[in-house]
């Protein structure tokens, strides 16, 4: 007798962030800048899942949990990146994203409420790229085929 198999979603790690500022910070006069928390680029036809972790903030707390989070955008104009929908995985907040304008960078802002009463809001900054057509300049060295040669980066070799 055949069993249909069952499919277990988990949330993607390429597209993972943790939370930040739970870290010792040395004495001094000079307090270090702060680090940018940023996933990697999406393509504006691309609807990916981005996971962004608090467990370092309930570290000391192992029964607590997301209770519940806010996701808010900007810019947020027509045609601009959209929620698709967000949810909690523990200490795990999830996000569907989708859409977007080429060349933007968003703010993502997760407001999340823990059951044990915490609240903790950080933004990440999610650039969005023309990711599926990449753009030749008409200065770019090319293959005798007429494929352009790119760097490790992907990015086209120019003669200037």
């Amino acid at each position: 007798m055949n069993t249909p198999a069952s499919h277990l979603w988990r949330p993607s790690t390429a597209r993972y962030v943790q939370i930040d500022g739970f870290v010792a910070i040395p004495r001094g006069p000079q307090v270090p800048p702060s680090v940018r928390l940023t996933w990697p680029a999406k393509d504006p036809g691309d609807t990916l899942d981005y996971v962004f972790d608090i467990t370092p903030a309930l570290t000391a707390n192992p029964g607590d949990t997301i209770a519940t989070l806010d996701v808010t955008i900007s810019p947020a104009n027509a045609g601009d990146l959209t929620l698709v929908s967000a949810s909690a995985d523990g200490p795990r907040a999830v996000i569907w994203l989708s859409g977007g304008q080429a060349l933007t960078t968003y703010a993502v802002t997760i407001t999340m409420t823990t059951v044990g009463g915490r609240t903790l809001a950080r933004t990440v900054m999610l650039p969005v790229l023309a990711l599926a057509s990449v753009s030749v300049p008409p200065t770019a060295l090319t293959t005798p085929s007429g494929q352009p040669l790119t760097d490790p980066t992907g990015t086209p070799i120019t003669l200037f």
